[in-house]
């Protein structure tokens, strides 16, 4: 494995055996750096924990893919269940500073679930020096938390986070508060949302790699549909395509909505039968090495725009292309969104879909442009595909933002959306999918050919 090429003298290579992982791991001084960088945000004294997320159940005996914990993974690299991970920055033993608790595995484990990390291997991907097993987890913090004051515990607070399964960090913080009911507690995810929405230069690597993967699953779609086709045939080919290039699978839920679906903003049934002068929306995107993908594209059943979808169809290329200029360094979100609304509602006076009297009448909490473009244009991408980081601070280098806006017109079962993966840079902006075509000329050939 190769070393990444970030900011110089900031990364190493690492040592882990990868071949007993689907995909390339980043760096160990990569998750070296990212504990150190919370380090400097705990105030003196402090404690902070942070757990796996559980492997969820279906039913019967059935099981949930498990998925880690995209903090624990972010400040670690581990990428397994019934892990800890505790940092303990002043502790007057060095050697109890950073400790990660792993399970142990044994010969049964090993038959019925396969390999887990041993140690050493830990230690190669994380840095970590002190790894433990989960069972001396409780020991360890009863002597840690006796001489900390401030202890920073983990959450959900994502701001759409609609939150009904108790996780592994819910039980810890009810469990620790009930056993060291005079501590100082803290909020520990309002610091990583500050860390994780600034982009060092291995995860967006990780990220070009998944938006690679995904252009690979586009392209062969486009040779691939034709009338008479499903949405579910085209979603097995993306499936195929992205699995096959070391991927996980679909970042999310995959969107594939033909005709009148595409009006359906979280359509996912992908079950209907594409049909000849109807146009096709993509919403999918890979995962590689839990950094996601969200791309957005959408095409003519037939190979073919008809005059009208073209004219729409420009007309939220044209959106999105001035969405990405507005997005720069110092701007703030909120703003944003009102610049690309009076972008899009140019566009939709353009296509008779509104007039000056729509928009003289309207409510300003909701403009007239709202009935064909109703959702946000950009949000953080990352470990989570909705990433963590605020939405009312300026934007700084470094962050990732999708740039997906969309025209959809239910009365003539027409919807188009386009989304790119931009990374803000100090001048401007890298697109991370500026080589999955997107021109309406691009993806006629490409259909044909």
């Amino acid at each position: 494995m190769n070393a990444h090429k970030g900011r110089p003298g900031d990364f190493t290579v690492v040592n882990y055996p990868i071949e007993k992982m689907k995909y390339n791991p980043l760096p160990q001084s990569f998750y070296v750096n990212n504990r150190k960088k919370l380090r400097d945000k705990l105030p003196e004294k402090s404690i902070a924990v942070f757990n796996s997320n559980d492997i969820l159940p279906t039913n019967a005996d059935g099981t949930v893919k498990f998925r880690q914990n995209n903090d624990l993974f972010y400040l670690s690299g581990i990428d397994q269940e019934e892990s800890i991970l505790v940092l303990c920055p002043d502790f007057a033993n060095p050697e109890m500073r950073e400790i990660l608790f792993l399970r142990e595995t044994n010969a049964h484990i090993a038959i019925w679930e396969g390999h887990k990390y041993t140690k050493e291997e830990a230690f190669a991907v994380s840095g970590i020096e002190n790894i433990q097993w989960v069972a001396n987890f409780e020991g360890v913090l009863n002597t840690l938390m006796a001489l900390s004051e401030q202890v920073f515990l983990n959450s959900n607070e994502h701001l759409r986070a609609d939150v009904q399964v108790e996780s592994r960090d819910s039980r810890f913080i009810k469990s620790c508060k009930r056993k060291y009911p005079l501590h100082h507690y803290n909020r520990v995810a309002p610091l990583m949302h500050q860390l994780r929405a600034v982009k060092d230069q291995p995860e967006i690597d990780q990220m070009q790699i998944a938006c690679d993967i995904t252009e690979k699953g586009f392209r062969r779609i486009l040779s691939f549909v034709k009338p008479g086709i499903t949405e579910y045939e085209i979603e097995a080919e993306y499936i195929h395509e992205f699995i096959r290039n070391r991927s996980k699978g679909f970042a999310y839920e995959p969107i594939i909505a033909s005709g009148a679906n595409a009006c359906v903003l979280h359509y996912i049934e992908n079950k209907e039968v594409c049909k000849d002068g109807d146009l096709i929306l993509f919403d999918v995107g890979a995962e590689y090495g839990n950094y996601n993908a969200d791309m957005s594209r959408t095409i003519p059943v037939n190979g073919k725009f008809t005059t009208r979808q073209r004219a729409v169809y420009d007309a939220v290329l044209r959106v999105q292309r001035g969405a990405m200029n507005i997005l720069r360094p110092g701007v703030n979100i909120q703003d944003y969104h009102k610049e690309v609304g009076l972008i899009m509602q140019s566009e939709l006076v353009g296509l008779g879909l509104i007039d000056q009297t729509d928009i003289k009448n309207q409510d300003p909490k909701w403009p007239a442009f709202k009935k064909y473009f109703m959702h946000g244009t950009s949000h953080h991408l990352g470990l989570d595909v909705h990433d963590v980081g605020t939405m009312y601070e300026p934007i700084t280098p470094g962050m990732v933002f999708t740039v997906e806006p969309g025209i959809y017109i239910q009365e003539e079962g027409l919807g188009i959306r386009l989304e790119n993966n931009i990374v803000i840079q100090d001048n401007g902006y890298l697109d991370l999918m500026g080589n999955i075509p997107i021109e309406a000329e691009e993806i006629e050939t490409l259909m044909h050919s």
